[in-house]
């Protein structure tokens, strides 16, 4: 296990070095550059914009410009943002703490939510349980998520409302209220709506994948020996179908993991939550050069380190797998 991980590690240093080069080389598509966001500001004089390119390295040639960005990547120095003039690191991190804490929060309820619908979907095949969950999840895999955030605003923010003070049921944006002391209640409410938007997308894939998983196993020769042999429903259920249904699933986890992490700008951008994917955003829209490559390169890790960590899960869950 060591050396394949090992192997995995080493294997995973010249793609890294291709994902950077691809972002570098796309960063520079992008008219005007760096300096884009100072050219059209009459307060900025051509020797201004000279003093500024040379201060960024932008005076030498693409080649060692990617050479001098690749080091200071490999240092933990991603750059500072043109924005704030704060470290991009800094701001990175400090945003990263608050998608965690979201997507964590969604990945949870659809993994509480998905796991039992998807058993007892494939355990009622073709019953009314199994007819309508079927349905959610293709629905709720075919709607947008722009869609989705947008409605559940309409619903939870702007028509119910709580009978006690005549507020809206749940915020429609932000991670907290404004002008009040921290209360969890509040982090929560405020926490719900995007979380759950977030959780119904990611769920509705894992319930297919799931009831698809245990309906294979079902069909297998070993269950139908453990209820011959007196298993209960159960301890056959437990011990043999949901560990080896659950596999598929194992492997579609550890790819919506990163993308949770890092794709959740729709989300994010919608209920104003104060996250990576809207800083992301941001940056695109302020042509902030440095938190962008520093998000495209930290979601790249993030890929490759889930990827991974998902043949690991997978060799330990299924012990035909070996790694040597």
């Amino acid at each position: 296990m060591t050396r394949y991980i090992l192997r995995r590690i080493i294997q995973a240093i010249p793609l890294l070095l291709l994902i950077s080069l691809s972002v570098y080389m796309l960063m520079q598509l992008i008219p005007g550059g760096p300096l884009a966001a100072y050219q059209n500001n009459p307060n900025i004089s051509a020797e201004d914009l000279a003093r500024l390119k040379h201060d960024l390295g932008l005076d030498v040639p693409k080649w060692r410009q990617y050479l001098n960005w690749l080091s200071n990547i490999v240092r933990g120095d991603l750059g500072t943002s043109q924005i704030t003039l704060r470290p991009a690191a800094v701001e990175i991190r400090e945003k990263l703490v608050n998608t965690v804490i979201l997507s964590t929060t969604a990945f949870v309820i659809s993994l509480l939510l998905a796991i039992p619908i998807g058993i007892i979907s494939a355990t009622r095949q073709y019953s009314l349980f199994d007819h309508i969950a079927t349905t959610l999840a293709f629905i709720g895999n075919a709607i947008p998520v722009f869609w989705m955030g947008l409605v559940a605003i309409i619903i939870f923010n702007v028509m119910l409302k709580n009978p006690a003070t005549g507020k809206p049921l749940l915020p429609g944006g932000g991670m907290y209220t404004l002008g009040e002391p921290f209360s969890l209640v509040d982090r929560l409410r405020h926490l719900l709506l995007p979380a759950m938007v977030l959780a119904i997308f990611s769920m509705a894939g894992f319930v297919r994948y799931m009831r698809a998983g245990m309906l294979d196993v079902l069909s297998q020769d070993y269950i139908r020996t453990a209820y011959a042999k007196g298993l209960r429903e159960s301890a056959v259920m437990t011990r043999h179908a949901v560990k080896n249904a659950i596999l598929p699933l194992v492997t579609i986890i550890g790819l919506d993991i990163p993308i949770l992490l890092s794709g959740t700008l729709i989300t994010e951008t919608i209920f104003s939550w104060p996250g990576m994917g809207r800083l992301f955003y941001n940056s695109i829209e302020r042509g902030d050069y440095a938190v962008m490559m520093g998000i495209l390169m930290l979601s790249a890790v993030l890929v490759v380190f889930f990827g991974l960590l998902t043949d690991v899960v997978y060799g330990y869950l299924n012990p035909r797998i070996r790694f040597d």
